[in-house]
């Protein structure tokens, strides 16, 4: 099904075409005077020098080619030579009704779906979430979904820190502390305990204390990297206890990340490609892509286009230990062999932005990535307190994304039942639905690399840009079919009326516009054009739920034109609400 302004544009060019003049002045683009008319023409102002003719007259003789048009029920030719238009009503219909008629509301499916692989959430183990991994976490999410929507094959993967030094202090620290566990025995050869000997609250607290000791005991860091060594050579007690770590760390991430309705189809991470590493150095070295700099193994990866400076992708350091840049083209390396994808999605910092500019053009000169395979950085800006840095908790730490969570949900029960009456249970029920939406539309609806203020009053008001607004206009919409159910005047498939008053059309359009924006959101990668279309339809429901006495109206045949209005209506803000990553109470 073609875009609502592709099929007027048609309508407009042909016009154009008859008239004696170049169809593609024929485009036809949204009002910017919305109290004038729904669309405009601005081709005869564009044709005027190419026909040496006035703008008005090449306006006025368009004009006229489109008297008794089935799409335009106005065209007005306005000084100095524009052309303002409006749809008819029974085009308009129509249109929505094959919306409603078709799956994902008429949306054109790809003639191919791309192999797409999204890289985000960025987890390291053996440490709890915090607020730094909202975004990537949320706007990948949400990017995914979009993929999906759009037609495409899409598989998600959180790419873990599992396998640097921090697993290297994690066992150094708990040598110190348990020196008689058999992992440490290089002689043990029976079977190592099932049960870790750590929980999770026990791990989050031993990382912090070695990292600390690390940095001002330079004998404590060296036993560190000589355990990362030990673990990566293979030492068999040190890979079972990085295993219960593995173990403890995932049971954790799970359960935080299933908070934020965030799904990930591949659970890898750094340790996943560190047998295929020495391969990979070997191939730079022999196809004369890799060479020593300062003792380091390097690739070049200028261009004769750069205005910067790039710097070389420094493959192993001068220890022969590994980078971030060397497990990340490891993956790569991983992900041809074994998906092939058309598009990699990175969603992380912003500032790892030369990073992953490094490691694209490095995977490309040395072959480990076809040449028409795209990679595609977003970089997320930082979520900042009101005094416009990162946020922290009250005391200045980094906040925990549980305790973030938890703050939310709070200030969302306590607005929820200070006028509703519901049983606490479904209270708290809401609540979480509703927390979630504030925290993930509060973050979406900002361009994904803007940094932004986590404001928690603003974010869970029902009122304004927020996702408690997008979620009470679904429930009052929800609200109104119920009733008009218990009515018991259903009509089995109600019909959207021929004549419509002045909010109902402005509705109507506003819904028109769904596939032209998630064309838009998935070819730019943009959430946040899910939320400002979302925000727009809303408004334009609660204009028209308060110019119109929907359960009241005495005409049954057109208060079920206006029933069926709000069934595509809930159904369009139900059906964005889960591209963005949450879902709508029952009530509120």
């Amino acid at each position: 099904m073609k875009k609502f302004l592709d099929i007027i544009s048609k309508e407009m060019k042909k016009a154009f075409e008859t008239a004696g003049y170049e169809p593609e002045l024929g485009k036809v683009t949204l009002s910017n005077r919305p109290d004038l008319c729904e669309f405009q023409c601005n081709g005869a102002m564009a044709g005027a020098k190419q026909y040496h003719k006035a703008p008005i007259m090449i306006a006025n003789d368009v004009a006229a080619k489109l008297e008794g048009s089935a799409v335009f029920s106005q065209v007005d030719a306005v000084a100095p030579g524009f052309l303002n238009l409006r749809v008819t009503e029974s085009f308009l219909k129509e249109y929505l009704n094959k919306m409603r008629e078709d799956e994902k509301f008429g949306l054109q499916m790809p003639e191919k779906a791309q192999k797409i692989i999204v890289d985000y959430g960025g987890a390291n183990v053996a440490k709890p979430l915090h607020v730094g991994h909202l975004r990537p976490a949320i706007i990948g999410e949400s990017i995914k979904r979009i993929c999906r929507y759009a037609g495409h094959d899409v598989i998600g993967d959180i790419h873990m820190g599992d396998w640097g030094l921090q697993m290297g202090l994690i066992i150094t620290e708990l040598k110190k502390r348990q020196p008689q566990l058999p992992y440490f025995d290089e002689n043990y050869s029976g079977e190592y305990p099932i049960e870790a000997p750590f929980t999770i609250s026990e791990l989050e607290e031993i990382y912090p204390t070695a990292s600390e000791k690390a940095k001002n005991d330079a004998e404590y860091k060296a036993e560190a990297l000589d355990a990362t060594y030990k673990l990566q050579s293979g030492l068999r007690g040190y890979r079972a206890l990085w295993q219960h770590i593995m173990n403890v760390s995932i049971v954790d991430l799970k359960k935080n990340y299933e908070n934020l309705d965030v799904e990930f189809d591949l659970w890898k991470g750094e340790s996943d490609v560190h047998n295929i590493i020495p391969g990979m150095v070997e191939k730079m070295k022999s196809g004369g892509y890799a060479y020593e700099s300062d003792g380091a193994l390097v690739v070049d990866v200028k261009e004769e286009t750069d205005t910067k400076e790039m710097p070389p992708c420094m493959i192993l350091k001068s220890d022969g230990a590994s980078l971030y840049s060397t497990t990340d083209l490891a993956t790569i390396m991983d992900r041809m062999d074994k998906y092939d994808p058309d598009k990699i999605i990175y969603v992380t910092d912003k500032r790892q932005s030369l990073h992953f500019e490094q490691v694209f053009r490095c995977a490309r000169k040395t072959g480990l990535a076809k040449p028409e395979t795209e990679f595609v950085h977003i970089g997320n800006g930082t979520m900042n307190g009101s005094d416009g840095k990162p946020f922290k908790t009250r005391e200045g730490g980094v906040m925990r994304l549980e305790s973030l969570l938890n703050e939310i949900n709070e200030e969302t029960y306590r607005k929820i039942t200070e006028n509703k009456s519901m049983s606490e249970k479904e209270a708290k029920e809401t609540a979480k639905i509703v927390a979630l939406s504030a925290v993930k539309y509060g973050d979406l609806s900002n361009q994904a690399s803007k940094d932004y203020v986590f404001d928690i009053e603003r974010f869970t008001s029902f009122e304004g840009d927020t996702g408690p607004y997008i979620l009470y206009t679904i429930v009052r919409i929800k609200s109104i079919l119920s009733k008009y159910n218990e009515q018991k005047n259903v009509a089995d498939t109600p019909s959207l009326n021929d004549t419509l008053n002045e909010s109902e059309k402005a509705l109507m359009l506003e819904i028109t516009k769904f596939n032209a924006m998630i064309e838009a959101a998935y070819e730019e990668i943009a959430p946040h054009k899910v939320c400002a279309y979302i925000y727009d339809l809303a408004n334009a429901f609660n204009h028209f739920y308060h110019e119109t006495k929907i359960l009241t109206e005495e005409d049954k045949e057109k208060q079920a034109g206006w029933i069926a209005l709000l069934m595509l209506t809930r159904d369009v803000l139900e059906t964005c609400i889960d591209i963005l990553g949450f879902s709508a109470p029952e009530r509120m």
